[in-house]
């Protein structure tokens, strides 16, 4: 059976590049207020990795710069792109949380699964046990998702049925500091654990 991804190419400048730690280090960056792609940028293509869940989607291209202020970001939830210099700490969240440093998490390697805010109460005790199964792990709920679980990574998405779904826990277990990670070896844990809500 001959799967298909969406490589979608965001192809910008980059200003400045992760330095790993918390502190932006006093430089400063230009902000970018939104970034945005028309739907003539899709493509499907053959899938580039035949090991990965059904139905993953790739995305390449994806900026790295660290910004002050809200990214519009082409995909719900976004799988990379301009973040803020704070990532959020893995942890699971029963609020959303800021999304710029949801994907700044994602940089460092976590996989991040959004929920919608009226997913059962035995689906989030599913998503809870995921988060804490030690592997770097962020679960927040998020608004407008296409259905009601989402994983992301950076580069890397699967959109699902149910946090039930037997691909979630493949996802989770092939992009947790996967191939994919532009900054390997770099802390999920030590960030921000705010919520907006």
């Amino acid at each position: 059976m001959r799967r298909s991804v969406f490589v979608l190419t965001v192809g910008m400048l980059a200003l400045s590049a992760c330095s790993g730690s918390s502190d932006s280090g006093g430089t400063t960056v230009p902000s970018v207020t939104a970034v945005s792609t028309s739907a003539d940028a899709a493509t499907t293509v053959p899938s580039p990795d035949p090991g990965e869940p059904e139905g993953t989607l790739t995305f390449t291209g994806l900026e790295q710069t660290h910004v002050d202020t809200p990214v519009n970001y082409p995909q719900t939830p976004p799988v990379g792109g301009p973040h803020n210099p704070q990532w959020q700490t893995c942890a699971f969240y029963d609020k959303p949380v800021m999304v710029e440093r949801g994907v700044h998490s994602m940089e460092h390697g976590a996989v991040w699964i959004t929920y919608a805010p009226d997913l059962p109460a035995d689906q989030i005790e599913v998503l809870k046990s995921l988060q804490a199964s030690g592997r770097e792990v962020l679960v927040s709920p998020f608004d407008g998702l296409p259905t009601p679980v989402v994983a992301s990574a950076w580069g890397k998405q699967l959109q699902l049925p149910s946090a039930t779904d037997p691909r979630l826990p493949v996802f989770v277990t092939m992009f947790d500091d996967g191939p994919q990670t532009p900054e390997l070896d770099t802390p999920c844990a030590g960030g921000s654990d705010l919520t907006e809500g």
